[in-house]
């Protein structure tokens, strides 16, 4: 047999342009698609495309309801609702897009680490992984989050990232072990590839389905955790928006006034559902063990 033929890794799956074409083509991931589209060109081309400016007050519509002027009401201080709403939905999509990925890197990262190289090195990554899991990553991230929220969407997305990687590591970790064993791996070490290397063209490319499918569902938690962290007055600080914060100045007027609650909330069950629907139908895809993969 050929050197070439020992170290050339069995192709994952049936490679990206099966996987997408399975995925497109399953119903929950066009309906999933279709309304993240919707809602993605909403959050970037609607504050541009309004004639209210998220901060400016109208002096003639104090707390008003909705009307054909002001689509989702205004706030106590005039603000149109439906332009700042969309800037919410803005930030709150920039905190998951980078939050969810940026885990799933991290978790990629720290477990293809010590699963591959074994050893001291596995024993601490397993030390860190486990300290990390028994900390209480919610009670961290309440404590972090008033500082983070004062310095930006971005600082919220990084706390966020940093506390939510470790079970995913585990999973990679685990995965890395049982590869490394393979003989693909085994050949491309014996003939001194270099470890990043394999790493990269041997081992990543075998998690990639697992990567792809946490990364997806991460930016749906993401989204979500950020707006919790508003809703209890920890997220981002004024004059930022986001879904959290208008769900925590709405809040209070959820029956009084409740476009102030309910436009924000909508949108933000409608944003998650519709990520959820496209990550499930990811994982079925990649999943050779599902019935739909092999479709």
């Amino acid at each position: 047999m050929a050197v070439t033929d020992l170290t050339a890794a069995p192709t994952p799956g049936s490679g990206a342009p099966g996987v997408l074409r399975r995925t497109v083509r399953a119903p929950q991931a066009r309906v999933g698609l279709a309304v993240l589209a919707l809602v993605v060109l909403a959050a970037v081309l609607g504050p541009v495309l309004s004639r209210w400016d998220p901060f400016t007050s109208d002096v003639t519509a104090f707390g008003r309801p909705p009307t054909a002027l002001h689509w989702f009401g205004t706030d106590s201080s005039g603000r149109d609702l439906f332009v700042r709403t969309l800037v919410g939905l803005r930030t709150s999509l920039a905190v998951g897009l980078v939050a969810g990925p940026l885990s799933t890197l991290v978790a990629a990262v720290v477990g293809a680490v010590g699963g591959y190289l074994g050893g001291r090195v596995d024993r601490v990554v397993v030390w860190g992984i486990d300290l990390a899991l028994v900390l209480p990553s919610f009670y961290l991230l309440v404590l972090l989050a008033p500082t983070a929220g004062r310095a930006g969407w971005f600082a919220v997305a990084l706390a966020i990232a940093l506390l939510g990687w470790m079970v995913m590591a585990r999973l990679v970790r685990a995965q890395a072990r049982s590869l490394r064993r393979r003989d693909f791996v085994t050949a491309a070490r014996f003939l001194g590839v270099p470890t990043g290397a394999v790493l990269r063209r041997h081992v990543l490319p075998h998690l990639a389905s697992l990567l792809v499918v946490d990364a997806t569902l991460g930016v749906a938690a993401a989204v979500l955790t950020e707006a919790t962290l508003g809703w209890v007055g920890l997220g981002l600080g004024p004059p930022a928006v986001s879904l959290g914060t208008l769900l925590a100045a709405g809040s209070a007027s959820a029956v009084t006034r409740p476009w102030l609650f309910w436009f924000p909330a909508g949108l933000l069950v409608v944003t998650v559902l519709a990520t959820s629907l496209v990550g499930d139908a990811l994982r079925d895809a990649l999943d050779p063990t599902t019935g739909t993969a092999g479709e």
